[in-house]
């Protein structure tokens, strides 16, 4: 049961959430509208995939973070190639998003089937695939090879990210270190590469783009850490999948690292979680109360916090506008989010 003060809490962030995104209400609505002409087809099934797919949502913080991080830099957001690059920059992370629910065989996405789950594998394999081609080909209609260099080295880094994780699935002796490599590369490479993005289009010079590129990197690192959290914290129906899917999964988060850190003797039991891939007699429960007596994920919490602070630091190179200030509030959202 949610107490009062949690409760206003996200009364509070949802207000700030507004306010941040009322600011570019209508570029969003054009992206959307881009969106939905890049994922049409002449082939039918390729136009209801795309169709299905856009319709399904999610936060589409990726070109929000480009589209504010250009009218930050002085640009023109509202512009067809600005449009168009956040446009692409959402359709590589659904891209992303079709292979890791086929990698992780989610049956949900969103509160809703997953592709592989409703069509199968080989269909959800093939879509993702057209996703990036038909990104990277309206990317290249921006005639920019700083943009497309940007674009190829996220996408490779977020290919790298998979690879290396399905090395250390299951494995409850992954480090630190190694789990923030990973979190870098699957997660906020994308999240850097949009803010980095929305800075060339607006011809920022060197040192406003790096500001952006690092921004971005330490929005991403503090978006997954709260990400792992609402993995063991919200419930179903707000997270539009199983809850505490990742340790079923094989995935070791940083709650679980520092865990079995701390208590060794843990270690077994997670292995007998992953193995059975399901949580029984009270194994979640546990699991949660081991969490909670160490102070673990308000450490975790901290330790975004942190990463949250550095992001705000990242931007002080700007001057203070409308479009600053709410890059400002976007790193706290992201911890305090609900989903």
């Amino acid at each position: 049961m949610q107490t009062f003060a949690t409760i206003k809490k996200e009364v509070i962030s949802t207000r700030k959430a507004l306010r941040v995104f009322d600011l570019i209400r209508n570029e969003m609505t054009l992206v959307e509208d881009e969106f939905k002409r890049q994922a049409a087809s002449n082939i039918q099934a390729v136009d209801y995939l795309g169709e299905y797919l856009r319709s399904s949502g999610g936060k589409r913080m990726r070109p929000a973070l480009l589209v504010l991080a250009n009218y930050a830099c002085g640009g023109n957001a509202a512009s067809e190639n600005v449009i168009r690059m956040a446009t692409v920059m959402e359709m590589l992370h659904t891209a992303t998003l079709v292979h890791d629910d086929i990698i992780d065989n989610a049956a949900k996405r969103r509160g809703r089937e997953s592709v592989n789950a409703r069509f199968g594998n080989h269909t959800a394999v093939l879509m993702g695939d057209w996703l990036y081609m038909s990104a990277f080909e309206t990317a290249l209609k921006e005639r920019s090879l700083e943009i497309l260099d940007v674009l190829t080295k996220l996408t490779r880094k977020m290919t790298e990210g998979e690879l290396i994780q399905l090395t250390v699935i299951g494995n409850t002796e992954i480090t630190e270190d190694a789990y923030f490599d990973i979190l870098r590369r699957k997660t906020a490479y994308l999240f850097s590469g949009c803010c980095e993005i929305g800075a060339i289009l607006a011809n920022a010079d060197a040192e406003m783009q790096a500001a952006f590129r690092d921004f971005g990197m330490n929005l991403g690192v503090a978006f997954q850490l709260a990400d792992d959290l609402l993995d063991f914290t919200a419930d179903e129906s707000a997270l539009g999948k199983p809850s505490g899917a990742d340790l079923l999964e094989g995935k070791l988060t940083l709650p679980l690292i520092v865990l079995c850190r701390r208590r060794p003797e843990l270690k077994q039991f997670l292995k007998e979680i992953i193995a059975d891939g399901s949580y029984r007699n009270g194994s979640r429960g546990e699991v949660m109360r081991r969490l909670n007596e160490n102070g673990i994920l308000e450490e975790i919490r901290s330790v975004a916090l942190g990463f949250a602070d550095t992001a705000r630091k990242n931007l002080e190179v700007l001057p203070q506008t409308e479009y600053s200030l709410a890059l400002e509030e976007i790193p706290n959202l992201v911890i305090d989010r609900s989903s």
